[in-house]
Parts: C-alpha cells; sequence; structure tokens
C-alpha cells in the first residue's frame, strides 16, 4: 500500500490522468452501450478518450509551472 501511495505522491499527473479517464471511459460505456457501435469503433473510442483526458490533465499543469515560478518573485519583493 505504501508502494502505491509513493508511487501516486511521485507522479500526481499521471494519476490524474488514469482517474479522469477512467470516469470519462465510464461515462462513455454507460451513455452509448445502445448505440451499436462495432467493436473498432469501441476500440477507437475509448482509446481517444484516453488521450483527450491526458490532453485535459497536460493543460491544466500548465498553471502549475506559474505558481512555482512566481513564488520565489514574491519572496524577494517583500
Amino acid at each position: 500500500m505504501n508502494t502505491i501511495k509513493t508511487w501516486i505522491l511521485k507522479h500526481p499527473s499521471l494519476t490524474a490522468w488514469f482517474v479522469l479517464a477512467l470516469g470519462m471511459v465510464t461515462l462513455l460505456v454507460f451513455e452509448a452501450r445502445s448505440v451499436g457501435l462495432t467493436s473498432s469503433q469501441w476500440f477507437w473510442l475509448i482509446v481517444v478518450t484516453v488521450l483527450v483526458a491526458g490532453a485535459c490533465i497536460w493543460i491544466i499543469s500548465w498553471g502549475d509551472d506559474d505558481v512555482e515560478a512566481s513564488e520565489p518573485e514574491e519572496e524577494a519583493s517583500s
């Protein structure tokens, strides 16, 4: 259990990507279950959904760099 905790704390973006992708794929499968998609359509739809989740986490992480870069400037000006 500690190994999992350590990995999650070490890789927060990958963890967020996994959790978001899992939620998005779950909703996708639940909502589109009666549409009549073929297996290859399901496969590619799930792949693209996971990639979109990764892009979302990547875009969200852009703000993390700004916060870390602005903290030393605030301390220097005080």
